[in-house]
């Protein structure tokens, strides 16, 4: 192992108490998209104290933050994600994205000079669903980095990221309400055009191919039962295996809800919650030095296939892939049975398991970085 492996290793391991409390901290008050002003601020702080010098509000997003170390012809971009889920706190892990990040980026600053790197950590709000990274490219974030990175919790090892494209949408219909006893002919049910859409989409399942999930809940099915409901909402994902198949997809979904409208007289409105998904593409060199890297600490794919099949999960993170160098492996927490996005995932998140998780993921970036750059 070269000199500054070693170097990058020693300060992870020195580092163990320092990331362990920021993941437990973050894990301990989740925040949920575009509200991680907590959150962003104490990923931001730790990379302060390091030497970084923070931008926070980063190109007008109160929570997104960019930091920067170093000055070397090698621009890294290492990506932190820091927001949880609605109702379900950190049950996909981005408390230990963002710690994962920040001891990548610790352990490279003092190599810096020596490595030829400049390092840009990205503090990237709402990617459960708010398309946070879409919006910080929009505004020219990661432009012209050499390599963009993170790491991801899953219950086992992955290394390569294969997530689906996906849009997310909030669907409403706007009914009128009337006495659903005394004057049911006066209502426009909205919660029956939902019903329709739902049957409507369900039939549809039958010829889509393999690579293609439709999947929704609805927030609002009305407020009393004897009252006509005047309107229903919910919210909808679409995936598919690219965004050209995306795009074919959600014309025959939108059907379905305008299927709804027709049936009951409800008007209809879809409005994306953000802009869409894309598929991911990996940079195989720095995938390769990871595989690599992670071999070395002694972490293996698992067999399960599953545990495996997070590496499918969409990512936005993929549209950042699509402009620069990027990779996004999935690092093991051993949490079997749990599964991602499930409360007994984020009671995996923390302790010992994840912790080794945090430190091994930690190094493995850091390394691959070097390898990388001296390519």
């Amino acid at each position: 192992m070269s000199g500054a492996k070693q170097a990058a290793g020693a300060t992870v391991a020195a580092d163990a108490d320092r990331l362990v409390r920021l993941s437990e901290q973050l894990h301990a008050h989740p925040e949920t998209a575009w509200q991680e002003h907590r959150s962003a601020r104490w990923v931001a702080e730790s990379l302060s104290e390091a030497g970084f010098d923070v931008t926070p509000g980063y190109l007008g997003l109160e929570t997104a933050f960019l930091a920067t170390f170093g000055s070397g012809p090698f621009r890294l971009g290492l990506c932190a994600e820091y927001d949880a889920l609605p109702g379900l706190g950190h049950a996909c892990g981005h408390n230990l994205i963002a710690a994962i990040t920040v001891g990548a980026a610790r352990a490279l600053a003092p190599l810096a000079d020596s490595a030829g790197l400049t390092i840009e950590v990205y503090g990237t709000p709402a990617e459960e669903g708010g398309g946070g990274k879409i919006e910080m490219l929009e505004r020219d974030a990661f432009a012209g980095l050499d390599l963009a990175m993170m790491a991801h919790p899953a219950p086992v090892d992955v290394a390569e990221a294969e997530p689906f494209a996906v849009s997310h949408s909030h669907v409403s219909y706007q009914g009128k309400a009337a006495h659903a006893a005394a004057y049911p002919e006066q209502g426009v049910n909205a919660a029956d055009a939902f019903t329709v859409a739902q049957v409507a989409i369900g039939l549809l399942r039958q010829q889509l191919p393999h690579t293609v999930r439709v999947h929704g809940v609805l927030t609002n099915g009305g407020e009393a039962p004897n009252a006509i409901p005047a309107r229903t909402e919910g919210r909808w994902y679409v995936r598919a295996e690219s965004l050209d198949e995306l795009a074919e997809t959600e014309e025959k979904v939108r059907r379905c809800f305008e299927a709804g409208a027709h049936a009951t007289g409800a008007a209809l409105e879809i409005v994306p919650e953000s802009k869409p998904y894309a598929e991911f593409r990996t940079y195989r060199p720095a995938l390769d030095a990871y595989v690599r890297n992670a071999e070395r600490l002694g972490r293996r794919t698992h067999p399960n296939p599953v545990a495996r099949r997070m590496n499918r999960a969409s990512t936005d993170m993929g549209n950042v892939s699509q402009v620069v160098p990027a990779i996004h492996p999935y690092v093991g927490i051993g949490s079997l049975p749990a599964l991602n996005h499930q409360p007994e995932f984020a009671a995996h998140c923390v302790g010992g398991d994840a912790e080794r998780a945090l430190l091994d993921a930690a190094t493995a970036l850091a390394w691959t970085a070097l390898d990388v750059a001296g390519g």
